[in-house]
């Protein structure tokens, strides 16, 4: 039985848990906490793809599918509330009518409300709105959705160790055979040996390349959020316009997150909580939903997105979010190290399908993925003995 070392403990927990049920030997070394890093940190939308379809219809396309996918694989980690993208001036409605077409073509159903019905399912948006879009947006619990994954690959044989830092590959011959693992626990070092790594850390990606003098061009985008409080919608609020800058809310249990910003970084472990960014995501934000300006602050955070950019100067509000598997055998000469790059929580389980897949083609195994219809494990099961 091959045995496959992840490295990261978020998006690699999906990973995790599709290698299990395909027959796999699994470790997992998180360096932290599981969820520790951008899969615990981000306001916790479970995309409809809506947000993307202005600019990028691919991948608002495969958030729709993994939206339902998720909705019936871990209904305990999700609110069905569906959202609104509300036109808050005329530069808005002008964006309109490309977002009914988009979203048609992405394959997300939209229904087109006039600001009076907008504002009688929601009676704390603005009163200026001109008009808003019903779209199947949900929210989800991103602790407790990626804790399923988790809980599930453990149930099926996965080896999952939080605080087990890696911080170092082991190549022979022009592969890499292991890892080499600081255990935080215990205060000690050893050596895990592995037919295939996989290099699941999101921002930290181009880090652990590094390991092998690889070059990933990773850069990570940063976005501040902040929690108020109380709750003010059902649904998730959206501005309508191409995604940008403070215009989204998302309800979580009796509170509003309100996010996000979003710059170009170079080092995940060094990024701040600018002050400005804070009062920027209220301000923005209280144009949709004016009495936000008046409600108390609870928290305010940041997140890393992982991108994969050539240009530092690029907006990181148009680079796509599709995710990428790199074989490292093929860009860069050293087998037996897998990547994967970009893509967001929504798409989790899509993305650990595309790993394993090109896993099952490197060692020769014809196994067809079955996470689409396998309902999840609960996520308490996790920390049961």
């Amino acid at each position: 039985m091959e045995k496959m070392v992840i490295i990261g403990g978020g998006i690699g927990g999906a990973i995790a848990h599709d290698l299990a049920l395909r027959g796999f030997s699994v470790v997992l070394l998180e360096k932290g906490e599981l969820c520790c890093g951008s899969t615990g940190r981000h306001h916790g939308l479970l995309h409809s793809g809506a947000r993307y379809a202005l600019h990028d219809v691919a991948t608002a396309a495969e958030c729709m599918t993994e939206n339902r996918i998720l909705r019936a694989i871990a209904p305990q980690a999700v609110e069905q509330n569906d959202g609104l993208f509300v036109a808050v001036d005329d530069a808005d409605m002008n964006h309109y009518g490309q977002l009914i077409r988009n979203c048609s073509a992405a394959g997300i159903p939209s229904r087109e409300l006039s600001a009076v019905d907008a504002r009688r399912m929601e009676p704390e948006l603005s009163p200026t709105i001109k008009a808003a879009v019903q779209v199947p947006d949900a929210t989800m619990d991103a602790w407790r959705l990626a804790m399923h994954f988790f809980a599930s690959a453990k149930a099926n044989g996965a080896d999952i160790r939080p605080f087990s830092e890696v911080v170092g590959l082991l190549v022979n011959h022009g592969a890499v055979t292991g890892v080499k693992v600081r255990d935080h626990h215990r205060h000690a070092t050893y050596i895990e040996e592995a037919d295939m790594v996989i290099n699941a850390t999101g921002p930290w990606a181009g880090k652990i390349a590094a390991l092998l003098d690889i070059h990933l061009p990773m850069k990570p985008s940063p976005g501040v959020m902040v929690s108020m409080q109380p709750r003010l919608t059902g649904m998730v609020i959206n501005r309508l316009h191409p995604a940008g800058k403070g215009d989204i809310v998302v309800p979580q249990r009796n509170q509003s997150i309100l996010g996000t910003s979003a710059w170009i970084a170079n080092d995940p472990d060094e990024v701040t909580l600018p002050a400005d960014h804070v009062r920027q995501m209220i301000d923005l934000c209280s144009r949709m939903l004016p009495k936000l300006a008046h409600l108390p602050v609870v928290a305010a955070w940041s997140a890393s997105r992982p991108l994969l950019v050539g240009d530092a100067e690029a907006d990181p509000t148009r680079i796509s979010r599709a995710s990428q598997v790199i074989d490292h055998g093929l860009s860069d000469g050293v087998e037996g190290m897998l990547s994967v790059v970009g893509g967001k929580a929504t798409t989790m389980r899509a993305m650990a399908e595309k790993v394993v897949d090109r896993v099952c083609a490197k060692t020769g195994r014809a196994i067809p993925c079955t996470t689409k219809h396998t309902v999840l494990t609960h996520y308490r099961r996790f920390f049961r003995r």
